[in-house]
């Protein structure tokens, strides 16, 4: 054993109680601290700004890191030291050591899950859509197919298998909704990798990827997406969700009722409406087709909003976080609670067949009351009416249909004069 090494004995090492250096030789201390904690720490002399400095480096305290481990690390820290000065190496062992540090704190900071680069992708694209309706979508999907398998993963740890455990059991089932999630993915993954989260192929890449993995859409089983109630049962479904409580329940009485689209009415807020003209204006923002659109109330759609006690502002059915609209699963859940297999769309469908067979009115009216451009732009030019009172008087009627319980026959609803 070459002398001036290994100095410190087992038993020495344990009995040590003065604050301060125990050297072993070979740049290896025992310190002390001021309250009697032993740890180990490698020094050495490198230059710095031209004059040479004594510095330190921890190799462990002593309670994980014994006599001998000690020493093995030191041996270590001397042949580095050697090679730093010999120019083998740019860094001296201090130095390296941080280096390697930095870089795994960096990597962590890049481990940023897959809800939280979905949820930062929603927030920068948010000022360039129409409206929140949009936003509520992408949620909304994500919230119900994408998180609860990706979610909590770090966004470059998804491969290509994982994206197939979201969409492949809903890809023939539900094709179009699988087909907006798979491009919602794919977006986010994009997204992460230009913010440098994630390396390498997009795993959600539909054009020579997964296109060799599920069939075309256009392939797949044609089913029923927005399966709708007959008319004649209007009636009957909706005496029954008046007897059901909750905000989901008013909202979906009101989304019949006015033949609105989901999305619009779970964004509805109380400063647009005016309940003594029975009127509400629908910002072109929160539009499918990027117009502002008058609705006219009936009474009923009136008397829905009376129980959910008017404000001067804020949403009228409103979600369970504050300031938040209600998602779009609660209505469907409605539904399945009533154990009625439609979709909430579906009652759009409802009206617009009740509309054709069982009215007079006219199709641009009854088209215009959802809310459909009618016409090629040379027509929607010269028509600038919305026919807000016959739409009114429509509306009526159709409140009036839900009102009463009937079978499969009745009358045709006439045009009223000056309608």
């Amino acid at each position: 054993m070459a002398r001036g090494i290994h100095r410190l004995t087992e038993k020495a090492v344990q009995r040590a109680k003065k604050k301060g250096y125990l050297s072993d030789g070979g740049g290896l201390y025992l310190r002390v601290g001021p309250t009697g904690a032993k740890s180990w720490v490698f020094r050495f002399r490198k230059m710095v700004d031209g004059k040479t400095k004594l510095t330190e480096m921890g190799l462990g305290p002593l309670h994980t890191v014994t006599l001998a481990e000690a020493r093995d690390k030191a041996m270590k820290r001397c042949k580095e030291v050697q090679a730093y000065r010999e120019g083998e190496t740019a860094l001296d062992p201090l130095a390296a050591k941080r280096a390697v540090l930095a870089a795994r704190g960096v990597a962590s900071a890049k481990a940023m899950t897959f809800r939280a680069c979905a949820e930062a992708y929603i927030d920068a694209q948010r000022a360039g859509w129409r409206g929140p309706a949009n936003e509520i979508q992408w949620r909304q999907s994500l919230t119900d197919y994408a998180y609860p398998v990706l979610g909590a993963l770090p966004v470059q740890a998804v491969d290509v298998s994982l994206v197939m455990k979201v969409v492949e059991p809903i890809w023939t089932t539900k094709p179009e909704t699988a087909s907006r999630v798979r491009g919602r993915i794919e977006s986010v993954f994009n997204w992460a990798t230009t913010r440098g989260f994630r390396a390498g192929e997009n795993p959600a890449r539909w054009r020579g990827h997964l296109e060799n993995l599920l069939p075309s859409r256009a392939k797949v089983r044609r089913v029923k997406h927005l399966a709708a109630l007959p008319y004649a049962k209007v009636g009957g479904f909706v005496a029954a969700l008046r007897r059901e409580h909750g905000v989901a329940s008013r909202a979906l009485e009101f989304i019949i009722l006015t033949a609105c689209r989901t999305g619009e009415v779970l964004g509805a807020r109380w400063e647009e409406i005016d309940l003594g003209e029975g009127v509400w204006v629908i910002p072109a923002a929160r539009m499918k087709a990027g117009r502002e659109h008058r609705v006219p109330l009936s009474g009923a759609a009136l008397a829905v909003l009376a129980r959910m006690q008017p404000k001067a502002a804020g949403l009228v059915f409103p979600g369970l976080r504050p300031g938040k609209p209600m998602g779009r699963v609660e209505p469907r859940r409605v539904l399945d609670r009533m154990g009625v297999g439609v979709t909430v769309h579906g009652f759009r469908s409802t009206f617009a067949q009740w509309a054709a067979e069982r009215t007079a009115y006219p199709h641009e009216v009854r088209e215009m009351a959802l809310a459909h451009a009618v016409g090629d732009a040379v027509v929607r030019a010269y028509q600038r009416s919305d026919l807000f009172e016959k739409r009114r008087a429509l509306a009526e009627a159709w409140a009036g249909y839900c009102d009463r319980q009937e079978g499969a026959g009745g009358e045709v609803v006439p045009l009223r004069a000056g309608a």
